[in-house]
């Protein structure tokens, strides 16, 4: 073995502590790079694979009453592959041993099998028999959630029948990935469930026989989704179609596109903190042990080597590092990328995972690390390369100090020698002081941002959920309904206070810019369901104008009556009066918001599966709860990753200055 190598291996083990400290810094960001990087990957590869084998849509379209005849004007459209027509509604399902009200979403089955789109994967027992009434098969994770075996029943309210349903299978589908049950923020399994009945037997319980009111379509390569979209919106209008829209707008491919948007949003930011502060962790290092080692560099050009075999040398140390911390990196991004990644699945109900950490993922990752550490070191490794030998067997010339002004003020106020040295270390090299600070205050930030999660979470749970909405429950209707229902709506058992809610949907529009969202209209003055800003005030849409989100005004650049600042959603509000005539109807609701008699909740639970009118209750007690725990459950975790962080550099920081402190 060259005698330089053997020089680097007995300093590398000699600076085995510092070079630890240096690559457990640098290993958390190999780790958080392939791990965001990793599960990214396998979500979109997952996602892909499962739309293109099960045909999941391109445009998506719903009507009030569509004619069957329509179908083939439809897919004669340019750009159209395939149509697939379906009937869907609401149900309330009464469920066994359950006495909370549980609602779902029906969807007609094609006579000849499954849906030629959006095709759902049987995952145990058979599809309802064509001619069968009663037979259902229902969503995995609503069966799960429940309990249900094939052969169970239980009861739904379709369109004011009460039918006994009869489960003969369950399925999962590239179109529920996620799935939300109407105006809930979470999935709920036990109480939402997607079902699939045989198409007569749908068609017959929504009067929809030789109708539908749902439409799916492929389309062909090349083909220009907007122009397919305003034809299609052209030809369901005279038929109560509410506007079109692609993948990006279809709610659980838009869910797990946010998702995908924030891991690689943190592969972005997250590692480049760690590559940095190890750069110069490294620099510290290697610039110290230079000039340790004046002499030796001198002794060894003096013998033969040359400026590059010196440098290279000093490189070389810097490299065995990152490879110390790459090689952790990989272990840890290995294993957690493979953990998170089914965790993913499951919550967003993939029926398979496909996981390929790529050599492309340890490559890039494993030569970013090295290129950091080269980076922090090159410079000392330079000046070790410019030391002619003579000069570098000489002491090296001390450094000429005049007293500051510090020092006398160092003297006055009486401190210790030891303050003193430490006090003008820090004066005297400046930039090193500046670095090492600004890598303990990353760390300090690091927890700082994640100790505001807890505290923003609570204000934006606040001002959502017990300032704007302070209602207890919504109820559901399937359509819009005479505001007289307004009336029935608080002869329900245990209801103390009831008012109505509108939702109108609508494409808002300024030069080329769009966005399509859904009006919310109250009447002026309603005191459970509210529009709160920022501030915590409450704002009323002024009459005959709109009033948007801060966020949905900005994407439009659309001058509007008012904006507000709102933590969820792009809201868009008019007061009911300005809507109903821009409509031209009698005044109608779409929901109403109640306070309710908790000792009531039975009895109003039994009245509702009996109303045929009502299409669900959604209990904001149970969603604030929900959301609070998995909340919760969330910031434990990341509290727990951003702490173990903001500890490796702030070990890794303090430890190297301590050590360098010490040997000067």
């Amino acid at each position: 073995m060259d005698a330089l190598d053997r020089k680097l291996l007995r300093d590398f083990r000699r600076l085995w502590a510092q070079a630890l400290a240096i690559a457990l810094v640098l290993a958390c960001g190999v780790a958080i790079l392939m791990t965001t990087f990793g599960m990214s990957r396998a979500l979109e590869e997952t996602r892909t694979a499962y739309y293109d084998r099960y045909r999941f849509a391109d445009v998506f379209a719903q009507a009030r009453r569509a004619p069957l005849t329509l179908v083939p004007e439809i897919a004669a459209i340019p750009g159209v592959s395939a149509v697939e027509p379906r009937v869907a509604g609401s149900a309330i399902l009464d469920l066994p041993e359950r006495v909370e009200t549980a609602a779902g979403r029906i969807l007609s089955l094609p006579p000849d099998g499954l849906p030629r789109l959006n095709t759902p994967i049987l995952r145990s027992g058979t599809l309802p028999s064509p001619d069968a009434a009663g037979e259902v098969m229902v969503n995995e994770p609503f069966a799960e959630a429940n309990g249900f075996r094939i052969g169970d029943t239980f009861q739904a309210n379709l369109n004011g029948s009460l039918r006994t349903l009869t489960v003969t299978g369950t399925f999962l589908s590239p179109e529920f990935i996620y799935t939300l049950p109407p105006g809930g923020l979470m999935p709920d399994n036990g109480g939402f469930a997607i079902i699939y009945m045989p198409e007569r037997a749908a068609a017959a319980a929504f009067d929809m026989t030789g109708a539908f009111d749902s439409l799916s379509l492929t389309l062909t390569a090349g083909a220009d989704e907007d122009e397919v979209i305003d034809r299609l919106d052209e030809l369901l209008e005279p038929y109560g179609g509410s506007g079109a829209y692609g993948r990006k707008g279809q709610e659980s491919h838009s869910f797990i596109d946010a998702e995908l948007q924030q891991l690689r949003s943190m592969s972005v930011i997250l590692p480049p903190i760690f590559f940095g502060i190890s750069a110069f962790l490294v620099n510290m290092v290697v610039g110290r042990i230079v000039f340790l080692e004046r002499s030796e560099i001198g002794l060894l050009k003096a013998i033969g080597y040359s400026d590059w075999a010196v440098a290279l040398h000093y490189l070389m140390l810097a490299a065995l590092v990152a490879l110390v911390g790459v090689g952790i990196g990989w272990l840890a991004g290995s294993w957690l990328t493979w953990a998170l990644a089914w965790q993913y699945a499951r919550f967003f109900d993939f029926p398979y995972l496909i996981f390929r950490m790529t050599w492309t993922a340890y490559a890039v990752s494993g030569l970013l690390a090295v290129a950091t550490a080269a980076l922090g070191a090159v410079q000392s490794a330079l000046r070790a390369a410019r030391l002619p030998p003579a000069v570098a067997m000489l002491p090296p010339a001390p450094p000429r100090f005049r007293q500051s002004l510090a020092d006398r003020l160092f003297h006055a106020i009486r401190l210790s020698q030891p303050a003193m040295m430490v006090l003008r270390s820090l004066m005297r090299w400046p930039v090193r002081t500046g670095l090492s600070a600004l890598g303990m205050a990353l760390a300090v930030a690091i927890l700082v941002a994640s100790s505001f999660f807890t505290a923003s979470l609570d204000e934006i749970v606040d001002t959502a959920f017990f300032q704007a909405n302070r209602q207890d429950a919504i109820l559901m209707v399937p359509q819009d309904v005479a505001l007289s229902a307004l009336e029935e709506a608080r002869q329900l058992p245990g209801v103390l206070a009831a008012e109505p809610q509108q939702y109108a949907p609508a494409e808002l529009r300024h030069g080329h810019l769009s966005k399509r969202v859904p009006i919310e209209a109250r009447p002026p003055g309603t005191d459970l369901s509210r529009i709160v800003d920022g501030s915590g005030r409450v704002v009323e849409p002024p009459p005959g104008g709109i009033l948007l989100a801060e966020t949905l005004a900005a994407q439009l650049e659309l001058p509007v009556s008012g904006t507000v600042t709102q933590y969820f959603g792009l809201g868009a509000y008019m007061d009911m009066e300005t809507l109903n005539r821009l409509f031209r109807q009698a005044p109608r609701l779409s929901a109403v918001n109640v306070t309710l008699d908790d000792a009531r909740l039975p009895d109003l639970h039994a009245a509702i599966k009996a109303t045929p009118a009502l299409s669900g209750l959604i209990q904001l007690t149970e969603t604030r709860r929900s959301f609070q725990e998995t909340i919760a459950q969330n910031v434990g975790y990341m509290t727990t990753i951003y702490v173990t962080i903001a500890v490796l550099i702030t070990i890794g920081v303090a430890y190297n200055s301590a050590r360098i402190q010490l040997s000067e």
